[in-house]
């Protein structure tokens, strides 16, 4: 199966979760702090790291930035876990690079099938654990998945990190992925190229989401195009009944789980087309 790196400074979570993960075939390696998980990593690319938040030294943050800094390591799937409740733990957890947030008490049952969800991220780049054995994107459960060969999807964000993050999720799911770094970049796109699909921010330098979008409402040949929004900034009610209001399909707000995201997307694609 896969091989895992756990960086956790608590012996006895760190003993659960890598019985865990061995229990049901995984590979693991284990470190106690972030500078030795991170040499670890470096030493041995895993296919996912499962990291604490909360370790003396290098926290989980800074170990989150190294990985996605690096560039062997910078598709590898991560995970946070902590025993922190404190509001905005979650949201700083993904915000920082982390594609999931698990608190503590770990639950046993539902814990192996998270980790095995993100799996499907490492889709298609990822080093084999054993000759003949693959963790390609078949990991990706079929209701999240394109759900046909062929789709291609406009990605539209003025921050280059969130179109390589959106790259890195939905190739990996099957689908074809163009991206445009502001509205006036993804207008020529949209009228040249057969897109299915728009991902786009709100708020940005220039045109901005909401005018790109009365635009392609307004074009006949892009009119029922699946569009849906997705940002960090325009989170007030606001904003979210004025996106509805102009004919997108979703509103969406950051940060959000990756198979969430996906299971959305997937949802626009299959639902009626608008007009």
């Amino acid at each position: 199966m896969a091989l895992i790196l756990v960086i956790e400074d608590n012996a006895v979570n760190l003993e659960l979760m890598t019985y865990l993960l061995q229990a049901h075939g995984h590979r693991t390696l284990s470190a106690s702090d972030g500078l030795a998980g991170l040499v670890l990593a470096r030493r041995q690319p895993p296919d996912l790291v499962i990291c604490d938040l909360q370790m003396p030294g290098l926290d989980g943050h800074g170990v989150a930035a190294a990985l996605r800094n690096d560039p062997v390591l910078h598709a590898v799937p991560r995970i946070a876990v902590t025993a922190a409740a404190m509001v905005g733990d979650r949201e700083q957890a993904l915000a920082s690079g982390f594609q999931a947030h698990v608190p503590k008490p770990i639950d046993p049952q539902a814990f192996v099938p998270l980790v095995e969800s993100f799996l499907a991220l490492r889709a298609g780049n990822a080093p084999q654990a054993d000759p003949g054995e693959s963790l390609g994107g078949s990991l990706l459960p079929d209701d999240l998945r394109a759900p046909h060969d062929g789709l291609l999807l406009l990605m539209v964000d003025d921050q280059p990190r969130q179109l390589e993050y959106k790259r890195d999720l939905l190739e990996p799911a099957g689908y074809t992925v163009l991206t445009a770094d502001s509205a006036e970049a993804a207008w020529p796109v949209l009228c040249d190229a057969p897109v299915d699909l728009v991902l786009s921010d709100v708020m940005m330098p220039g045109m901005g989401g909401f005018a790109l979008l009365r635009r392609v409402r307004a074009e006949p040949r892009l009119h029922g195009l699946p569009f849906l929004f997705l940002t960090s900034t325009a989170c007030d009610s606001v904003s979210q009944q004025q996106g509805l209001a102009l004919g997108a399909n979703a509103y969406l707000m950051r940060p959000i789980e990756p198979l969430a995201l996906l299971d959305e997307i997937r949802a626009a694609l299959s639902a009626p087309r608008q007009g």
